[in-house]
């Protein structure tokens, strides 16, 4: 599957949670999300750099940070469901994709608490944002995974399915 097939697939899998993604689907996938976002980093950080007034963000800087915010929302639903497929396709459940992001968005709460001068919260926020790192490491270890041969128990092999929609 080429990269402009796998975003095609994706995107018209958009909320489908369930069946499977190859992995060159989940990578050429991954592979758009990362050149968006360093293109609108770039624009942030130029606009924010070139502004006169460090207060004031320039026009590049605003229109960076908003298509970030929008990017963001636009995809996290088709982001989410190609990972439980990734996962689905290695035979793994996509639980383990939201329980990753839990405990990081639970590290993440922690950590802001922290900021009231809270040392449990900060070391609550701390314990779960490492846990989560881990949790990460563990589900590319799972994408980079190969296909299980033939059909699992969330079903027919991606290129075969594919063919058949």
């Amino acid at each position: 599957m080429g990269f402009s097939q796998a975003i095609t697939h994706v995107l018209r899998n958009y909320v489908n949670f369930r069946g499977r993604a190859t992995r060159s689907e989940f990578w050429w996938f991954s592979l758009l999300m990362v050149i968006v976002y360093v293109v609108l980093f770039i624009m942030s950080s130029v606009g924010i750099a070139t502004s006169a007034d460090p207060q004031l963000w320039g026009l590049l800087a605003q229109v960076g940070s908003t298509g970030t915010l929008v990017w963001f929302l636009a995809t996290i639903i088709p982001v989410s469901a190609v990972w439980f497929r990734r996962l689905h396709d290695s035979n793994k459940s996509g639980w383990w994709y939201v329980l990753t992001i839990m405990i990081g968005f639970g590290g993440f709460f922690f950590f802001a608490i922290s900021a009231l001068q809270n040392e449990v919260a900060f070391t609550i926020g701390l314990v779960l944002g490492l846990i989560s790192v881990l949790g990460g490491i563990v589900l590319l270890i799972f994408a980079l995974l190969p296909s299980t041969s033939g059909p699992n128990k969330y079903g027919e092999v991606p290129t075969r399915a594919s063919s058949n929609n």
